[in-house]
């Protein structure tokens, strides 16, 4: 009976254990089995606010962030054991990854869709009905991007196929408005419902809707690409304090004894607790909200 108890307690705490790690890799970045076969099965559609990682962009990630953080630690303190430490850390780069990722696609999305509006106000003002006007986007997007994996040109495909079965096409729109999570895309939805409601005149709220829409994300590009190259050379400040302490390491490691011993640690220490401060205020200044 006491062997029999200890045996359920002992499974209990196992699967206690192993129900908080795969709540800490699933916090990290790391799948379920199966949103990994759904996706594969491509029996959901994109949810653009989630950007699942598959296992070899987990892996990978880790890994490269397990070696950078090793060999930054290293250059610091010359310690293996702290350096292993700090490699461990390395487990939380996929979900830095992911978010990156997914503001990535989220931007491409921004910019195909202003692209569609163009193409959508041509159409309008050459005489074609709604419907019809979204067919004839779509087929233009494909000459602007001929990859068929393209996120707006998979989510026109969806259209088309929900109006040949006779789905309204506000609804269809909103489902990928919903889905998307992006502001511009809502108020367009919200726009040309609130026409088809009113009754108003839909070419001249279409194009009045899409011109200013259409600015916004001219404005919203203008501002990213000069933020991109402020982060890249953010990204250039950040290395270059361990390219220098790599570089007197190599070449004067008699002037660099002293900081390994005694005080030095804590100097190593501080110096190390400024600059992922500094790294940190450069990442905030730089993420602007548009």
């Amino acid at each position: 009976m006491n062997n029999s108890s200890g045996v359920n307690k002992s499974s209990s705490l196992h699967r206690q254990l192993g129900g908080r790690i795969e709540r800490m890799l699933l916090w990290c970045g790391w799948e379920s089995d199966a949103t990994i076969a759904n996706l594969r099965a491509g029996r959901t559609l994109t949810n653009y606010e989630q950007y699942p990682l598959n296992r070899n962009q987990f892996i990978a990630t880790s890994l490269i962030a397990a070696v950078i953080f090793y060999g930054a630690v290293f250059l610091f303190y010359h310690s293996v054991f702290l350096s292993f430490a700090a490699a461990s850390l390395g487990i939380l780069a996929p979900r830095i990854r992911r978010k990156f990722l997914l503001e990535q696609r989220k931007e491409r999305l921004k910019l195909q869709f202003k692209e569609a509006l163009f193409s959508l106000t041509s159409s309008l003002a050459a005489g074609r009905s709604l419907e019809n006007a979204f067919l004839s986007t779509h087929d233009d997007l494909k000459l602007i991007y001929p990859d068929a994996r393209t996120e707006l040109l998979l989510e026109f495909q969806i259209i088309r196929f929900r109006l040949d079965n006779g789905e309204p096409l506000e609804y269809a729109l909103r489902n990928f408005a919903n889905r998307a999570g992006i502001d511009e895309i809502t108020q367009f939805v919200d726009a040309l419902a609130a026409c088809k409601r009113s009754g108003g005149d839909l070419l001249e709220v279409m194009k009045q809707t899409s011109i200013i829409i259409g600015e916004k994300l001219e404005i919203e590009q203008e501002i990213a690409v000069m933020v991109a190259q402020k982060k890249f050379e953010g990204r250039i400040m950040m290395a270059v304090p361990f390219v220098f302490l790599a570089f007197l390491s190599l070449a004067a490691p008699d002037y660099m004894a002293p900081l390994y011993g005694g005080i030095g640690y804590l100097l190593l220490t501080g110096a190390l607790l400024l600059l992922l401060l500094c790294f940190w205020l450069m990442a905030k200044m730089m993420s602007i909200r548009m």
